[in-house]
């Protein structure tokens, strides 16, 4: 076990760029761990929060997950959701530039919205 760290928002500019409010939608996701955000170089992204709404009338499991090349870290374990409901994780934390968002549910059809701010520097 160590620290990782990723991503190179210690070297971007601390003078101009743009910050927008914007979303990641992923409709049906079926029963697979998902990438939903892809990092980019020259943007730092600050998650704001992370819906799940169960559409199988199902109940199953769901999960987050970042993602840095080969190393993978659960943001959010195994959690239950029932048929029919909606999780909504609004815990903020972080990507850079070469981090990835990965969902996952147990069910063959959830609805995912992500809201974020995009920090861009390009």
């Amino acid at each position: 076990m160590g620290l990782i760290v990723s991503g190179s928002s210690g070297n971007m500019p601390t003078g101009s760029g743009s910050e927008r409010l914007r979303r990641a939608v992923l409709q049906g996701n079926n029963n697979a761990q998902t990438e939903i955000l892809s990092g980019s170089p020259g943007h730092i992204y600050t998650v704001i929060s992370i819906i799940c709404a169960e559409q199988q009338n199902l109940a199953g499991t769901i999960q987050i997950f970042w993602v840095n090349g080969s190393d993978t870290t659960r943001i959010l374990s195994t959690t239950a959701i029932g048929a029919s409901e909606t999780f909504v994780f609004s815990d903020r934390f972080v990507l850079e530039e070469d981090d990835d968002l990965d969902v996952q549910n147990t069910t063959t059809d959830c609805d995912w919205y992500v809201s974020y701010i995009d920090q861009d520097w390009t």
